[in-house]
């Protein structure tokens, strides 16, 4: 089962399992990680899972959907590295993934 870590804006840290399959939000909400709201539910209709991806993983995850790129555009913060966590699929490849969230999410 990869693990995802997740950085609060405050620097604080979090280690879980995430098992494959999941969205990167998923992980985050079933383990009660303070910063990824997820009002949607993930249906990428909302940016409270906003999530910047560390520079070594934004090529193993597939490109933006126009829907997500959409709704980045809602979101403060965004970077180019700038991702909604649900729409990322974790995969074996992404063991080790690293999510900060922004200040705003907190």
């Amino acid at each position: 089962m990869p693990k995802i870590k997740y950085i609060e804006h405050n620097g604080k840290e979090h280690l879980v399992d995430v098992p494959e399959g999941w969205s990167v939000m998923e992980g985050a909400v079933k383990n009660l990680i303070p910063g990824i709201d997820a009002d949607c539910g993930g249906a990428c209709a909302c940016a409270t899972c906003h999530v910047m991806v560390d520079d070594a993983f934004v090529k193993k995850i597939p490109p933006k959907s126009d829907m997500e790129e959409t709704m980045l555009d809602f979101a403060p913060e965004v970077t180019p590295n700038s991702r909604l966590s649900c729409q990322i699929k974790v995969t074996p490849e992404l063991e080790g993934l690293i999510a900060r969230m922004p200040q705003s999410q907190h």
